[in-house]
């Protein structure tokens, strides 16, 4: 009799990591975090480069955690994975900055809030 987890055993054991490698990517992620916290609560970053090193230690983090726990990467295992990644951070990308255009054309385009529907009416 089979059970359903006999492929198991076939599945490719590369794909996923190991103690050692969650350890480390754990150790990472909290360095990243410390970082950050310890940048902004210290008030050592002068003025204008809190955000770029705040949104730098982001995307490491970022990072981090995609390879570490997520197992995106290049290699020939997992090179389908990160294309399926790459294309749904693309969509989002769109579809938020989309967003944010449409938006800001109907901010643009709309009736100021300081005038009057007498006023409006009156300039037509």
């Amino acid at each position: 009799m089979t059970t359903p987890y006999a492929s198991h055993a076939t599945h490719d054991a590369t794909a996923h990591g190991s103690q050692r490698s969650y350890a480390i990517g754990f150790a990472l992620s909290l360095v990243l975090t410390f970082a950050s916290f310890g940048a902004v609560m210290s008030g050592a970053l002068p003025p204008g480069m809190g955000m770029p090193v705040i949104v730098g230690l982001c995307v490491a983090q970022l990072l981090v955690q995609l390879s570490f726990f997520l197992h995106l990467g290049i290699g020939k295992g997992q090179r389908g994975n990160s294309g399926i990644f790459a294309c749904t951070f693309a969509l989002i990308v769109i579809v938020v900055a989309g967003s944010l255009w449409v938006m800001h054309n109907a901010d643009t385009n709309m009736m100021p809030t300081q005038m009057t529907v007498e006023r409006a009416r009156a300039k037509d």
